[in-house]
């Protein structure tokens, strides 16, 4: 008897997913019902092959080309057809868009199809989707998220290549103090050993290359072990959300992460907002955008306050992590009635000041690294000199 993999329905309202033997896909749909469950969609376990979460580049891609042919006439299954036969399409990709090109043949929605397709979708595009197909404007919103996900693949590329020389200055940092300590220390060390007294910065210094050169492979094992300790440390939920609540708070970089959290949660509010999705709804679709557990953490009695009655203005005053701009642009735009205009420009403001904040972050970030390598050589070569000279005068003096 075939396993499936389904998803389905509780009475409540709950999604669920499982497994379970049945004969046919009618046979698993009878089994859920004696469970009081109702089954939405079912794969056998056999041809489930699991799909990535889509890089915002392809989504932009694929939100251009949907957006693109739905404006120029061409019908939803011939405009998915045409983009899952793009040979440009990674394995990834084209697995999800020739699975969402066979569900739509068979009857489903397009944002159903995309929800089906495991992590690959971000939810905020599948509620973007699912109201342009009630409104009737899926050319629009396609394109309105083409340029979205266009703008976040640039804010990363940028991000990523403003960061690649403090690693690599980083990386320089760790592999100069390795050869200093495993190498070229242990020149000295024949010579210092003679000298009846070190100073203790040399001392120190030796003691380090010493422990570097004899224990080397332990140390090696010992970084391969806490590396990935750390990172797994770093995201158990209650540590994260404490890391998160304290990048917002250090000196200089606070500041300017709130402006890059603040211009990410204003350009995804301000889509789902004028895509006709309820305030309400799209606070919880943004909030999981920002790429912060703290704020987001707080976003639960932001969204109770508006539920019962309260301005979004208040509520978003109230959230520890986004800039006074945005609350003060977001209550003008209630008070003029024109909160889509106000959540507009302000995402466009916003975005621009991320941009600064980005590279004055590198700015700061590469003297810091600079300093930080010259204090460590320094020190190194303060600590061979100290004895060097030290010698020298005793010479100088024996002479006399």
């Amino acid at each position: 008897m075939p396993k499936y993999v389904y998803k389905a329905k509780t009475e409540e309202g709950e999604k669920i997913s499982g497994q379970m033997q049945a004969m046919d896909e009618n046979d698993l749909h009878l089994k859920l019902r004696q469970e009081n469950k109702y089954l939405i969609s079912a794969k056998r376990a056999e041809e489930v092959q699991r799909i990535h979460k889509i890089k915002a580049k392809y989504l932009s891609e694929f939100c251009r080309q949907i957006g693109t042919l739905s404006a120029s006439g061409v019908s939803l299954v011939r405009a998915l057809n045409i983009i899952a036969q793009d040979e440009s399409n990674k394995k990834n990709e084209k697995t999800a868009y020739e699975n969402i090109l066979r569900q739509v043949r068979q009857g489903k929605a397009l944002s159903e199809a995309m929800e089906d397709q495991d992590e690959a979708f971000p939810e905020l595009l599948i509620n973007m989707v699912r109201s342009a197909e009630t409104a009737g404007n899926l050319d629009e919103t396609s394109m309105r998220m083409a340029d979205y996900y266009d703008k976040q693949f640039r804010m990363h590329s940028k991000i990523s290549n403003a960061t690649l020389y403090p690693k690599i200055l980083s990386f320089v940092i760790v592999v100069v103090v390795i050869f200093m300590l495993g190498y070229i220390l242990p020149q000295f060390q024949d010579l210092f050993a003679q000298m009846e007294e070190l100073p203790l910065p040399t001392k120190i210094l030796f003691a380090m290359s010493d422990g570097v050169k004899e224990h080397w492979l332990m140390l090696l094992i010992l970084l391969a072990i806490l590396v990935p300790l750390l990172m797994f440390v770093a995201h158990i939920p209650k540590v994260r959300l404490q890391l998160d609540q304290m990048k917002l708070h250090t000196p200089i970089f606070g500041k300017l992460l709130k402006i890059v959290y603040t211009a990410r949660f204003a350009r995804t509010i301000s889509s789902l907002y004028a895509s006709g999705i309820p305030i309400v709804q799209a606070l919880q679709i943004a909030r999981k955008t920002i790429g912060n557990t703290y704020i987001d953490s707080q976003f639960d009695e932001a969204v109770a306050k508006i539920r019962t009655g309260g301005n979004l203005s208040d509520a978003l005053d109230a959230i520890d992590g986004f800039t006074k701009k945005l609350t003060s642009a977001v209550r003008v735009g209630e008070e003029t009635g024109s909160l889509d205009s106000m959540l507009n420009s302000i995402a466009d403001s916003m975005e621009f000041e991320s941009n600064m904040a980005i590279d004055k972050m590198v700015a700061t970030l590469e003297p810091v690294l600079i300093v930080v390598m010259a204090i460590i050589v320094g020190f190194i070569m303060v600590s061979v000199l100290m004895p060097i000279y030290g010698s020298y005068d005793a010479i100088s003096n024996s002479g006399y």
